[in-house]
């Protein structure tokens, strides 16, 4: 359920007026769109083999499980592109974010100018984390090519990253994954054939929708 402030608030008016101005933008292969997310995912073993189906007979598990820790997801997607990728990590501190954002940068779109990130406000997703990493030199130049552009708070629905890590929530992770090398091996099957299928994103909600259909959070101005 999509969560929107009760009352008038500027800061979330501007945080996604800014978001949905760049969902319009043009695709441009030397600035492109890049939504990110992550989700936290719990390990489980199965405490008992499951009996294989027969004819007629569905596969049977057993209720019982056994936790066996916790992984974390980072989703990029380039909804232009019907681009996405899923990245496992074992933690989600600010150091991890900074790699996945080198990695990113350096790696992925090392042939583009500018990578336009949109992502929440969690207190990791900032320039700053990419210092608390890195030497200052190679921060610097990770921060001259990332432009950061933040859902508002209550907003994070504005993400498309958000959409695709509930697609893949539904689609692959909607089973018991034992362990991390598990988990890494069915996110990468799902956005590699999701890539190949070219799924890519029609975003339809503008600034213009905004206006009427959340008009009680625009402050009130007096003339």
């Amino acid at each position: 359920m999509y969560v929107i402030p009760p009352e008038q608030s500027a800061e979330f008016v501007a945080h996604r007026s800014d978001v949905l101005e760049i969902y319009h933008l043009s695709y441009n292969p030397k600035r492109p769109v890049i939504c990110m997310d992550e989700q936290p995912v719990q390990l489980v073993k199965e405490t008992r083999l499951p009996l294989p189906a027969k004819p007629g007979q569905p596969e049977s598990v057993d209720y019982e499980y056994e936790r066996n820790g916790t992984a974390n997801i980072f989703m990029f997607t380039e909804p232009l592109a019907g681009w996405r990728k899923a990245v496992v990590s074992e933690r989600r501190t600010a150091v991890d974010w900074a790699r996945e954002i080198r990695r990113l940068l350096d790696e992925e779109y090392a042939d583009s100018e500018t990578v336009i990130l949109v992502c929440d406000q969690l207190n990791t997703h900032k320039l700053a984390s990419l210092y608390q990493a890195f030497p200052a030199t190679v921060a610097r130049r990770l921060v001259e090519r990332l432009e950061i552009h933040h859902t508002p708070k209550h907003g994070s629905w504005l993400n498309i990253a958000e959409n695709e890590l509930s697609a893949l929530t539904r689609q692959c992770l909607d089973r018991r994954i034992r362990d991390r090398e598990t988990l890494e091996r069915e996110t990468t099957a799902w956005y590699t054939q999701r890539n190949q299928a070219q799924k890519s994103v029609d975003w339809q909600f503008a600034t213009a929708d905004a206006r009427i259909r959340l008009k009680r959070l625009y402050p009130q101005i007096e003339n």
